[in-house]
């Protein structure tokens, strides 16, 4: 046999285990339990990674809750809430089935690479519903769209502002009028979640469309999505990591799945409709405002030099609202997001 055969067997092999060792583990397992198993993901360019899966089925039937974190290995204090959420849930107080995948790019982690895996530069938020024998992080996707998403019922997606990226906490999800059930659950497990902003995002995708986002790709599936964003800048801080432990267990207990403690606001704010400022040009990027101002349309919100200190470009607000997240360290590329401003329509 020559050694491509060998490779494509290998990995045909590994493809099949891998959903074996899933659906055993989903199916098989008693309750209450907690089972920790590595999917081996591997392509046919050599590289080769894992896809880490706890499942915790609890001490009677009912909803199957999927939490991701991780799938930009460079957004902390998600990875970093699901950590301390694997520690302190107990199977025997649950109500239903987790299953949690708590780094989902773990070649973006361990590669410190913001947004793509460096084994392939792929994006795995921008890889969905993912090929089969792609690449790595295609592969990856593939395998989250054919063995998680369809044994799902909550699908909930957590990031956070990226190593460059000022960020306002928010929760989110698609007003998606072709699962108006789904859509409602959505709505409300983010207006119970304990963030102050609750932020809608139209859907227009047919059947067909490739989903990109994962959390995306669970609603095109007629799942009940739903994605946290907290965090930002590459780091760990606490209060981010608080809030996305928070918003899980609010969410578990709206679903009468997990009792735990847990904090509400008062008012919440909600946003249906975002335009972002994109970059033409390369430069340094300059800006006042931060993630969480006001901004009102026509308002000079920041601008690129080249390296003499010439002004290349402005960047303007395009309509009055608040700013979710932002380029907040100074290196711009053509096509940057140069930030997103949210309001209500």
């Amino acid at each position: 046999m020559t050694r491509f055969l060998m490779l494509i067997c290998l990995l045909g092999f590994l493809r099949t285990q891998g959903q074996s060792n899933f659906e055993t583990s989903f199916s098989d397992n008693p309750r209450p339990s907690r089972q920790d198993i590595r999917i081996p993901i591997l392509d046919s360019l050599g590289n080769e990674g894992v896809l880490p899966i706890s499942i915790l089925k609890g001490k009677t039937k009912g909803p199957i809750f999927t939490i991701v974190a991780g799938v930009h290995g460079f957004e902390y204090p998600p990875i970093m809430g699901v950590q301390e959420l694997l520690q302190e849930l107990d199977p025997a107080k649950l109500s239903g089935d987790l299953i949690i995948i708590p780094l989902a790019s773990v070649g973006s982690f361990y590669g410190r690479e913001p947004f793509r895996n460096p084994q392939d530069n792929v994006n795995l938020n921008n890889a969905f519903p993912g090929i089969q024998n792609g690449t790595i992080t295609q592969k990856t996707a593939y395998f989250i769209t054919e063995n998680i998403i369809p044994v799902t019922d909550i699908f909930l997606d957590i990031h956070g502002g990226d190593a460059p990226e000022d960020l306002l906490p928010f929760i989110c999800y698609y007003d998606n009028k072709k699962k108006p059930e789904q859509t409602q659950l959505a709505k409300k497990l983010s207006e119970t979640s304990g963030f102050e902003y609750v932020v809608s995002y139209p859907y227009s995708l047919s059947d067909d469309d490739p989903a990109k986002y994962m959390f995306k790709q669970a609603v095109q599936d007629g799942k009940t999505g739903v994605s946290i964003e907290a965090g930002k800048l590459g780091n760990v801080q606490k209060e981010a990591v608080e809030m996305v432990k928070n918003g899980v267990y609010n969410m578990l207990r709206e679903l009468n799945m997990y009792d735990h403690p847990t904090r509400q606001v008062e008012n919440i704010i909600r946003r249906n409709h975002q335009v972002y400022v994109r970059s033409t040009k390369q430069g340094i990027f300059y800006s006042s405002v931060k993630a969480g101002d006001k901004v009102e349309e026509g308002q000079l919100v920041g601008y690129t030099t080249d390296e003499f200190g010439n002004v290349l470009e402005e960047y303007k607000a395009s309509i009055s609202g608040i700013i979710l997240y932002k380029l907040a360290t100074p290196p711009i590329n053509i096509g940057d997001t140069v930030m997103c401003i949210s309001a209500y329509l």
